[in-house]
């Protein structure tokens, strides 16, 4: 049994105007949000195998949060330009190339190809994945090649709403 954590990544920095958009900051609610949550998984007794992002700096940022909580080092966080604003086909793609020796993994990008890409999982619905949202489940395979056409199960789903 496989579990995947789906993460849109943390409230971004509006405050430059000319500033690129991959490479937009989080702001200082996202850079409270995203230790908090990633403390939650903590608490939850989920350890994270492996961390596939963004190339863009906010959902690498979120995911740095997510790796030092989870002892896992920066540098091995698997930084993907496809995913940067990605549609939901491209989730299933980088999942299903996955190293099938992950058992769980967390993916962190952005809307609204993430929420598009949790919607198609289960029959479990979202209208808006939340900035730092998790949205879990569980997949009965061995291989994530397998992915997109094994039977998925809903796990659970965690925002900073209710954190504030």
């Amino acid at each position: 049994m496989k579990q995947l954590l789906i993460i849109r990544h943390a409230k971004s920095n509006w405050a430059n105007a000319q500033e690129a958009d991959i490479d937009r900051s989080l702001n200082e609610r996202g850079n409270k949000d995203a230790p908090n949550m990633a403390n939650r998984l903590i608490e939850k007794q989920i350890q994270i195998d492996a961390i596939v992002a963004s190339t863009a700096n906010r959902a690498f940022t979120t995911a740095s949060y997510f790796a030092k909580a989870q002892a896992i080092n920066k540098r091995d966080i698997l930084c993907v330009e496809a995913l940067y604003l990605a549609p939901a086909a491209e989730y299933f793609k980088q999942i299903q190339a996955l190293n099938q020796h992950l058992q769980t993994v967390a993916i962190v990008g952005h809307n609204p190809g993430i929420t598009d890409f949790v919607n198609a999982l289960t029959s479990t619905q979202i209208d808006n994945m939340p900035t730092c949202g998790i949205f879990a489940i569980k997949i009965n395979i061995e291989n994530w090649k397998d992915f997109q056409t094994a039977k998925k199960e809903f796990w659970f789903f965690d925002s900073p709403k209710s954190i504030h």
